[in-house]
């Protein structure tokens, strides 16, 4: 495991938001600037994970090593659900023999959402990529980390868990849409 490096992947609203109350990301979510950045980074990732919601969609997906979070699936098994996709409860086999299993030592492990799973690797995260779509409110919505649906804005938990930002670029003045690179250190 010290050869992985977790990296979190998030868009979200100016009120901390990912995806609406119906629990999906909306067309206002999505800019072709951050998808792009967002494909060439999950090109070089040794594995993704992520919640049954949070889909990266992108054109090469299929190509991908997922993990499918799910509190129903058992211990790990090395047979996959679909063509590089397995799925994984952290509550029954720990991450590190999950990537044991799949023979990842190194490389980057994306985490791409939900909620419970950008929680889960709070602690572990050297670097978190947070893009802020600041004219976009989603009241109700589904929160990047669960401290946000409390009232702590995203930058804040980042920085109570050890990140510091290091970046941040304007990526459209018109939307607000700005790209922040928090690292640990």
């Amino acid at each position: 495991m010290n050869g992985l490096s977790i990296e979190g992947f998030a868009i979200v609203s100016r009120d901390g938001m990912l995806a609406g109350a119906d629990g999906l990301m909306p067309n206002s979510l999505k800019f072709d600037c951050d998808q792009n950045f967002l494909d060439n980074a999950l090109d070089g990732a040794a594995l993704l994970v992520h919640g049954r919601m949070s889909h990266e969609c992108q054109s090469n997906s299929c190509k991908r090593r997922r993990l499918l979070l799910t509190r129903a699936a058992g211990p790990f098994s090395t047979t996959p659900v679909e063509p590089n996709v397995w799925l994984w409860s952290p509550e029954a086999t720990p991450f590190a023999e999950v990537c044991e299993a799949l023979g990842i030592g190194s490389g980057v492990v994306a985490v791409l959402g939900g909620t419970a799973a950008y929680d889960m690797f709070l602690p572990a995260y050297s670097t978190f990529h947070l893009c802020r779509a600041g004219r976009v409110h989603l009241p109700g919505g589904v929160p990047v980390l669960s401290a946000v649906r409390e009232g702590h804005p995203p930058e804040k938990v980042l920085s109570g868990a050890g990140l510091r930002l290091e970046e941040e670029v304007t990526l459209d003045p018109d939307h607000e849409l700005r790209h922040q690179t928090w690292r640990r250190g």
